[in-house]
């Protein structure tokens, strides 16, 4: 794949029924499998299902990661905090899903993130993520309180996996109300596992653990 910044204009553009061999991940030095490419619908399926994903900085090319060790929630071990357990029963906020997925990735890209510098969600993942959202592929979760988004996440889903991709608040807990209530949802309809994909302490406190890669594609795998 061409290398430059951002998607690369000549490279063919994948539909949703089209699909890419990407390098191995496990024969990968870092987390960076790949470079380069697009994020046409055939390339993020190819890549989600095959356990990559891009993320990468404004100036750089497409970066398609297999991070190692990796981070994910499993049924048995998602954890609803107690105050959440009350903040869910009291119904603070109105759980929708899908209802303004437009809205919730604008409000990912625009959250402040300490430490870091501009915002890795790009007008070109705005647009790659949206198609694949009409598709059906992406799915967001999103909190109002008094006809006003608080916070959201979203993410994709394939094959019995949820990879989250990222998460914003405006109130206290309205990120955490949104992901708990889909994981809640997606569990009882069978869902495998969410990958989280690296590891923070606000997931860690919802029961993210830390798998290889190695074990990470292999439970991935099992599911195609």
């Amino acid at each position: 794949m061409k290398k430059g910044r951002g998607p690369d204009p000549g490279f063919p553009r994948l539909n949703q029924n089209q699909r890419y061999r990407f390098p191995d991940p496990l024969k990968a030095r870092s987390s960076i499998v790949a470079t380069g490419g697009n994020l046409s619908p055939g390339m993020l399926l190819s890549a989600y299902e095959q356990g990559i994903f891009p993320w990468y900085n404004r100036e750089d090319p497409i970066l398609w990661q297999s991070p190692d060790p990796r981070f994910v929630i499993f049924p048995e071990t998602l954890h609803v905090p107690r105050t959440m357990r009350r903040i869910l029963k009291r119904g603070d906020f109105e759980i929708t899903l899908n209802r303004d997925f437009p809205a919730v990735i604008r409000g990912c890209a625009e959250a402040p993130r300490p430490g870091q510098g501009d915002t890795w969600i790009t007008e070109d993942i705005i647009a790659g993520y949206t198609e694949l959202h009409h598709l059906g592929y992406v799915h967001s979760a999103e909190s109002w309180r008094n006809g006003k988004l608080a916070g959201g996440c979203y993410g994709v889903l394939v094959r019995g996996v949820f990879c989250g991709e990222s998460m914003f608040a405006r109130e206290p807990n309205a990120s955490k109300a949104a992901f708990l209530t889909l994981a809640g949802r997606l569990f009882q309809q069978g869902l495998r596992f969410i990958d989280c994909q690296v590891p923070t302490e606000h997931l860690r406190s919802l029961g993210g653990c830390e798998i290889s890669r190695k074990d990470f594609l292999h439970i991935l795998k099992e599911g195609n």
